[in-house]
């Protein structure tokens, strides 16, 4: 799955969802970037994240499964090889429902924070929604709840600082190209989601989500 991630890594790159959004903005905003502060992007992707973070000031450390995704370091985000509190801050963007122990990833976000960790993922729609995403792509496992990411972040030893929603606009095509899903499967996709399409887009519910490490 890796290899594939590598195949798909100038197609992350290069999407206009993932290299900007008001979800960005506010993961940096959160992020409490500045000169003195040094962050870790898990499952940096495309590097937006990354590079964002950088532009404001701090240092940054990269980490991806994927080789072609060009990380400082390859490796998941449930098995982070570095020492408890490496880091001020830790960020994770809309990856998050690509792991397969989401806990163990948060939890791992934790213990290298040594201060707060920002997550950043599509929410829970419904059970279709969930089938068209794993159609779409086999490596997609969940989208989780609000609820859901509360009880990972207090599993983790992480005090809630802050929550909220937004919806991000998605263009359908684009979105199934990038994943090269074609033919029946991209019209399995479609039918799946149904009347979430409207002219060819489709508004994403996303949550951000911040953590600080309790005392």
């Amino acid at each position: 799955m890796t290899d594939l991630w590598s195949e798909r890594a100038q197609a992350y790159r290069e999407s206009a969802i993932h290299s900007q959004g008001e979800d960005l903005d506010l993961l940096v905003e959160l992020c409490e970037p500045g000169e003195s502060v040094t962050a870790l992007d898990v499952a940096t992707g495309g590097g937006h994240v990354a590079r964002r973070l950088r532009e404001a000031g701090c240092t940054v450390f990269t980490v991806d499964p994927a080789p072609g995704m060009q990380p400082d370091v390859v490796a998941r985000g449930e098995e982070l090889p570095f020492a408890d509190s490496s880091f001020d801050a830790v960020a994770c963007r809309v990856a998050a429902h690509h792991f397969h122990d989401v806990l163990a990833a948060v939890k791992e976000m934790a213990r290298v924070a040594r201060g707060r960790v920002v997550i950043c993922d599509n929410t829970f729609v419904s059970e279709s929604s969930e089938e068209a995403d794993r159609v779409r792509d086999p490596s997609h496992v969940r989208n989780y709840g609000a609820a859901e990411w509360q009880s990972f972040f207090e599993l983790a030893g992480l005090e809630v600082a802050d929550m909220r929603f937004m919806e991000r606009p998605l263009e359908i095509e684009l979105w199934l190209a990038r994943a090269g899903c074609e033919g029946e499967d991209a019209q399995r996709v479609r039918e799946l989601l149904g009347d979430r399409i409207v002219d060819g887009w489709m508004q994403l519910p996303t949550l951000v989500i911040k953590g600080r490490k309790k005392a």
